[in-house]
């Protein structure tokens, strides 16, 4: 397993960019051979106040990702939502979504097939995910979105006490999300963006969704979950014991693994200094 940190000038944002990718390129067989090939990969997006680095020292991705021959591309989402904001000359979705998939495609062996290609992530990430991947839909095959911030109703109600967060000051949601008058009906809307498909009889994603229930996103999640099943949208949702916290989060990112479409492993050697095994 190679773990490596990119920086790359981004043409989306206009400035230098970092992210961190897992490649399980370096495994050989008893014999000694390197198998070439291409990989599923899954773009994992963090949550506020986090970096590109969250995954790794949160959860256990990286042996997971080696255990399941899956690449996992992790970029710094900077606060942002990971959504285009034209009138601040920014845009975070069309660089995760387009430029970041371009680019890694380019730089390790991974499958352009978009039965190969996931979008995931948690909190902020959670929300990323699930805006982009809809948008994007043709791109990606399957979404995960774990404690997603499917805030627009509560930003838009501006009542004290849905401002979740106490450190998301005056004027936080703007710099994120941008103009609050456009939101809705908008592609940073995840119930616009869902009617949209259903109405034009789009391609849509397979979607993961999981939440704790000591969780102060649950409600407005359960709410998406109902309107998925009112609209007749296949989703695996998960509603469990925990919290907004890495302890769940870990593990729940290995149930969402478990749910992708992941190959068997064969035997063979990598960084770990073990044999993998299959069934």
């Amino acid at each position: 397993m190679a773990l490596i940190e990119v920086n790359m000038m981004s043409q989306k944002l206009l400035r230098p960019v970092t992210f961190t990718a897992i490649i399980p390129a370096d495994k050989w067989t008893e014999e000694g051979n390197i198998k070439e090939q291409t990989f599923k990969t899954l773009y994992l997006l963090h949550g506020g106040f986090g970096n590109h680095l969250d995954y790794i020292t949160g959860t256990r991705i990286a042996r997971w990702a080696e255990d399941n021959n899956l690449a996992v591309i992790m970029p710094a989402g900077e606060n942002r939502f990971y959504v285009d904001k034209p009138e601040q000359g920014e845009y975070y979705g069309a660089f995760v979504a387009e430029e970041l998939v371009d680019v890694t495609r380019r730089m390790f062996p991974l499958s352009r097939k978009r039965e190969d290609t996931f979008i995931a992530g948690l909190s902020m990430g959670g929300y990323g995910a699930l805006v982009n991947g809809l948008k994007y839909h043709e791109r990606f095959s399957w979404i995960g979105a774990f404690s997603p911030a499917l805030l627009n109703e509560i930003i838009l109600l501006g009542e004290p006490e849905n401002n979740i967060i106490e450190l998301w000051k005056p004027g936080f949601y703007e710099h994120a999300l941008g103009s609050l008058d456009t939101l809705l009906n908008s592609d940073k809307d995840y119930y616009y963006l869902m009617s949209q498909l259903i109405k034009h009889e789009e391609k849509i994603p397979n979607i993961f969704m999981a939440i704790g229930t000591e969780d102060f996103l649950l409600e407005p999640t359960r709410k998406y979950y109902q309107f998925l099943i009112e609209n007749e949208i296949p989703v695996t949702y998960k509603e469990e014991p925990g919290s907004h916290n890495w302890e769940y989060w870990d593990k729940i990112l290995a149930d969402f693994l478990e749910w992708l479409p992941l190959e068997e492993l064969e035997v063979g050697f990598g960084s770990g200094h073990v044999i993998s095994k299959t069934n």
